[in-house]
């Protein structure tokens, strides 16, 4: 409204206020009568209210382009906000509920590939089976039961982690190739990151560990770390990961006989109190596994092939190819599953025969099946089997208890 005031426009307004003279053209001389002089104020008026209107009409639409391009700015800023869906400048600071719930769940799902997921089942679903196989009646299935498997679990899983994230941090270059969706390969971890979680859990692991005071358990741990750094890590005699041979042996110390024994005999003498023994379940867990282990250390490098040969990682596929170590692979389990028929056979207990046998049969016309279906041209039909070998290494697990 100040802009409508007489002193937005200073000409009228001084003539106004000085009482006339406003047009230098029109002066009034002595002589003239009232009515000439009545006839020149009222032209005079006349004038200036012209002038006065159009002088409006000019602010006016000045005003009006003005607002105008201030409003087609802002409609521009609108649609461009609109279509990248980002926040105005005035809400910038502004609280976002989705985009906060995006980040969490981005965060848990790069932890979720760093820890190398089925590492994590196969761990957890081996201490418990293990686990059972020191229950001798039925009351033994107590609160102490649990507290020892959920100590012993908790312990593993956070070391495992450790293992996994010490061979994705030495590997970086090479999973860039073989496997760029983890998160220190794609970038979504940086190395100080990287360095920050295995430290934290192998500290965690070794701390809850010793709070527990389980010597099965102590050494577990401690022998898992050393071939676990041993395996992985870039210095002189160590990066074991590099000669066949050793790498196998590695995996298979860990999977086959730490997990089956440490454990065993934690929950068998920390737990129950009980003097070890080596029972006929524990045995065959023990030999089969060792089969299962060893066949995990070889597939594992197969749809790996490429990164393998140009970082000089002389694995057995690389020196043997992938159809050779696929089938040896293959054969290996069938042997271990007609083994565990025999065994199946063999037992007193009917019920855990006829399961063993049944269970063990299924599984070896299944894997039969699947990979006569694989391609190895293919890496996505590799892999897509190599993760099928660890369901059947979970659902050994679950019929490993029911051996007698």
């Amino acid at each position: 409204m100040e802009s409508l005031l007489p002193g937005s426009f200073p000409q009228l307004s001084s003539s106004l206020t000085s009482g006339g003279n406003y047009l230098g053209e029109t002066k009034f001389k002595v002589g003239h009568s009232p009515r000439e002089v009545q006839v020149h104020r009222c032209r005079a008026r006349k004038i200036l209210e012209r002038q006065c209107v159009v002088r409006f009409q000019r602010h006016h639409r000045g005003c009006t382009v003005k607002k105008s391009t201030i409003y087609q700015e802002n409609n521009a800023k609108f649609l461009v906000h609109a279509a990248s869906g980002q926040p105005f400048e005035s809400e910038s600071g502004a609280y976002n509920p989705e985009s906060t719930s995006k980040s969490v769940k981005n965060a848990l799902d790069a932890f979720y590939r760093f820890s190398r997921p089925h590492t994590v089942i196969g761990t957890a679903l081996s201490i418990l089976s293990v686990s059972l196989l020191a229950i001798e009646n039925l009351s033994d299935i107590s609160p102490l039961f649990f507290t020892g498997v959920l100590e012993a679990v908790a312990a593993a899983l956070m070391m495992n982690i450790y293992i996994v994230g010490l061979n994705q941090l030495t590997d970086i270059e090479i999973d860039k190739v073989n496997k760029p969706y983890l998160p220190l390969a794609s970038g979504e971890y940086s190395i100080s990151t990287g360095v920050m979680i295995v430290t934290t859990f192998s500290i965690m692991s070794f701390w809850l560990g010793w709070v527990v005071g389980s010597w099965p358990l102590f050494w577990a741990l401690f022998i898992s770390f050393v071939l676990g750094t041993a395996y992985s890590i870039n210095l002189p005699l160590l990066r074991w990961k590099r000669f066949a041979f050793v790498a196998a042996v590695c995996i298979l110390a860990v999977r086959a006989v730490i997990v089956q024994l440490a454990f065993y005999l934690h929950m068998q003498t920390h737990v129950y109190g009980r003097p070890p023994v080596f029972s006929r379940p524990l045995i065959f867990a023990t030999a089969f596994m060792s089969f299962f282990s060893v066949v995990i250390a070889l597939f594992k490098d197969i749809p790996d092939i490429e990164g393998d040969k140009i970082f000089g990682i002389r694995s057995f596929t690389v020196r043997l190819g992938q159809n050779r170590v696929f089938w040896t692979c293959i054969s290996l389990l069938e042997i271990a599953y007609a083994v565990a028929i025999l065994v199946g056979a063999a037992s007193s207990y009917t019920w855990s025969k006829y399961i063993t046998i049944l269970g063990h049969g299924i599984l070896a016309s299944i894997l039969w099946n699947r990979a006569k279906s694989v391609d190895l041209k293919s890496k996505a039909s590799i892999t897509s089997c190599y993760m099928f070998i660890w369901k059947l290494f979970y659902a050994e697990y679950l019929l490993i208890p029911l051996v007698r």
